[in-house]
């Protein structure tokens, strides 16, 4: 008979745990898998290829219920566990029951990166910033109730925020519902695609109300969360309590309303709790990339108040805006300089929403510093190129020249004509300019759609409009309308 120290029973025993384990990790990552591509679809490729698909399935200890995911540096691990811990959490929590606890961190044994200078300010205006700089966790309910932070990140202000046309609406009515005196609207409807400033305005209303009412009790959360946070009081009993704590707070900040979709519980829940706020005289806030109208599978009680105060739309930033936000944050990197060419060219080329445009400025200027190179419109396009291309509408020469031609007044054949006279010559040399600068064409090609002119006139035009922007403001206006244009 052998002993447990080392005979064929021992090692039949240690080859039994180990094959356990390994089915267990081939089963988790099964899951991951299934979960992985159902964020895919819900994220869209060049978020979920950023951020979720570095991911690698950690351990799991049955005695806490943990299960560890981990990514390759501090910073993604950082940006994963601020904007996605919610989601992944209930989506494994879905998958496996056992699974309570969610540790998102560095993979051990990869090399932790330097912290990189950003200046002073921690997050970028508008929501576009860097979300692993955030340090305050969400609220969240237990059995001693909701923790003494707010969740409220301390960057995103009214101070940080860059208003323009596309948000100002949103913003001055953010700015109402955080005043001392009663907003003749509640609840506030925050309407905006994603990374447009939504989340931002949630938490400046909330530095802002804390500022007036300093004992004031204020709860952040998303919608995920919330569900999260509900589900957990049902399944230990404590539903009365739920009711009570949340019921209490004088400010109820609610991010992306969208994810309480098909919860009915929890929909219901919430429609008392918005009730009772309401009655009581609290304010209520919430957000989502969606107007009231458009949530698909909202019990109509509940769609009726979210929709029962004020919605308010926060439209696409325009080129005038991004470039303000761009110019807001550079600040922040002194002394480094970015030239204007570059924060035009991000300004003109990342449009999809602000969280883009402010993560391109950022990529761009970690990459300088670490690599101790200079800011320039050449490694902007080098190292910029997968938000680039997701950004860059396909704009073709013919639009380009209709364009132009309407804003000029001339006829579309004056484009390809060898008319020589300057009412002509100049639209055409506009139209060659926006050619080279919006489409990726060549000299040669641009050539050939202006009745088969030689390249030397191509980049003749070219030149010759960029100096003209410099130096005749006329000009410049002119560029920039149509740059609009064709951008909208």
């Amino acid at each position: 008979m052998n002993d447990n120290n080392g005979g064929p029973n021992a090692a039949r025993r240690k080859a039994g745990v180990e094959g356990m384990e390994d089915l267990e990790a081939v089963n988790l990552a099964a899951d991951w898998a299934d979960i992985s591509q159902g964020l895919r679809k819900d994220l869209g490729h060049q978020l979920h290829s950023q951020w979720i698909k570095p991911i690698q399935v950690g351990g799991f200890a049955e005695n806490t219920g943990t299960l560890e995911l981990y990514l390759p540096t501090e910073f993604s691990a950082n940006w994963v566990n601020d904007r996605f811990h919610d989601r992944l959490s209930l989506a494994w929590k879905i998958a496996r029951s056992e699974i309570r606890n969610l540790e998102i961190k560095v993979h051990p044994g990869r090399r932790r990166l330097p912290e990189l200078s950003f200046g002073e300010g921690r997050r970028a205006a508008n929501d576009g910033g860097d979300p692993a700089m955030i340090s305050h966790p969400a609220s969240s309910i237990g059995e001693r109730g909701f923790t003494s932070s707010v969740g409220l990140d301390p960057s995103l202000t009214f101070a940080a925020f860059v208003t323009g046309e596309a948000n100002v609406l949103a913003c001055n009515a953010a700015q109402r519902m955080s005043a001392t005196e009663t907003p003749q609207f509640s609840p506030l409807y925050l309407k905006a695609a994603t990374g447009q400033g939504k989340t931002h305005l949630l938490h400046a209303i909330g530095h802002a109300y804390l500022s007036a009412h300093p004992r004031a009790r204020i709860f952040y959360c998303s919608a995920e969360r919330f569900m999260v946070e509900f589900v957990q009081a049902l399944k230990s009993n404590q539903t009365i309590e739920f009711k009570a704590r949340l019921r209490s707070f004088d400010l109820l900040l609610v991010d992306d309303i969208q994810f309480i979709i098909g919860k009915a519980s929890a929909q219901e829940e919430l429609l008392y709790t918005i009730d009772a706020l309401l009655n009581e005289g609290k304010r209520l806030v919430f957000a989502a990339d969606r107007a009231p109208q458009a949530l698909d599978g909202v019990e109509p009680r509940l769609l009726s108040r979210l929709s029962m105060g004020l919605v308010a739309d926060i439209q696409a930033a325009d080129i005038e805006l991004r470039k303000s936000i761009l110019q807001s944050k550079l600040t922040r990197f002194a002394p480094l300089e970015v030239p204007e060419d570059v924060v035009d060219f991000l300004a003109r080329t990342i449009t999809r929403n602000v969280r883009e445009l402010v993560g391109g400025l950022n990529k761009l200027i970690a990459y300088a510093q670490l690599t101790g190179q200079e800011v320039s419109l050449q490694l902007a396009e080098e190292q910029l190129t997968d938000i680039l291309s997701a950004n860059r509408r396909r704009i073709t020469i013919d639009e380009i020249q209709r364009t132009v031609c309407q804003f000029y007044r001339i006829d579309r054949s004056e484009m390809a004509s060898k008319r020589r006279a300057r009412a002509v010559v100049r639209p055409r040399q506009v139209a060659m300019y926006l050619s080279k600068v919006l489409t990726p064409r060549s000299y040669p090609e641009i050539g050939r759609k202006f009745g088969g002119r030689d390249h030397s006139t191509v980049i003749h035009a070219v030149r010759l409009i960029e100096d003209l922007r410099q130096r005749d403001a006329d000009m410049d206006g002119d560029v920039r309308s149509l740059l609009r244009q064709l951008e909208s």
